[in-house]
């Protein structure tokens, strides 16, 4: 099987597996949202695959509804992120000063640390979903507005592209029609590596407790509540929410590697 085909085969396995989560959180309804004190606190058995917390909801309708509104944030947030660093790429091909005050900016965001300016963020912006869709997407932007930076000073150095600037069209009109649709499949790309990091930093901004609000059925609400079970025994609580985030930053990684390697055709042979 050659790398092309195999690329093909993981991506549509790993297409088919978030289409799953999406579908089984829709079916399952206010399962796993609405308490049912009959049940509370079993552990994983027949009944209940992924057993239950002290509310009597079901680990595995809750987890999967956590899921669901980790990728409904993290879509949002790479979303952002992926325009802010097409804007900041761009912006560094409208000339020297221009270039300069975006790797500037870029190299200051570069220098923070990282959690550290998530959590600032998040709190300054009063925490929620809001708050972190837009900490996560400020902070994540500046490597993948590298990435089209380079992308961009090559293809403006294409032939064809000083043609047009030699044909009198202006610098915008070049990004506009030549060098932004040459981007596209790297921001594709970006975008969904992107994914499984906003993923992630909503479940620990969350987990610390600068996230999501803790009525939300969120993977990083159901981690932090289980640290104060874990003594009790009820080790189910985090080790199966916790385990299905691992799977689904896992799937999202296999389908961005998949898409490099069948967008750019020199990975595909590797």
């Amino acid at each position: 099987m050659t790398g092309r085909v195999r690329a093909l085969v993981l991506g549509a396995l790993s297409a088919s597996l978030i289409a799953a989560v999406l579908l089984s959180a829709a079916a399952l309804g206010e399962t796993g949202i609405r308490a049912d004190f009959a049940a509370r606190s079993l552990p994983p058995g027949p009944g209940h695959v992924f057993g239950t917390d002290q509310m009597g909801r079901d680990m595995l309708a809750r987890s999967l509804h956590g899921l669901v509104l980790s990728l409904r944030v993290g879509l949002i947030a790479a979303g952002l992120s992926v325009l802010l660093a097409t804007l900041i790429a761009m912006a560094s091909g409208l000339g020297r000063r221009a270039d300069q005050a975006a790797g500037f900016v870029t190299d200051a965001m570069l220098a923070m640390p990282h959690l550290m300016l998530l959590i600032l963020l998040s709190f300054a912006l009063g925490g929620g979903t809001g708050a972190v869709i837009v900490a996560v997407a400020i902070s994540h932007w500046p490597r993948l507005a590298r990435i089209l930076r380079a992308e961009l000073l090559q293809v403006q150095a294409a032939p064809y592209v000083e043609t047009s600037r030699a044909l009198g069209r202006s610098r915008a009109f070049a990004i506009r029609h030549h060098i932004l649709p040459h981007m596209a499949p790297q921001m594709l790309v970006g975008f969904l590596l992107m994914f499984p990091h906003a993923i992630l930093h909503e479940a620990g901004l969350t987990f610390l407790g600068f996230g999501l609000e803790p009525s939300r059925p969120a993977i990083g609400v159901m981690l932090s509540e289980a640290m104060r079970q874990i003594s009790a025994g009820r080790w189910w609580l985090a080790l199966f929410p916790g385990l299905m985030l691992l799977a689904m930053v896992l799937t999202f990684e296999a389908l961005g590697s998949s898409l490099r390697r069948l967008t750019f055709p020199r990975e595909a042979q590797c």
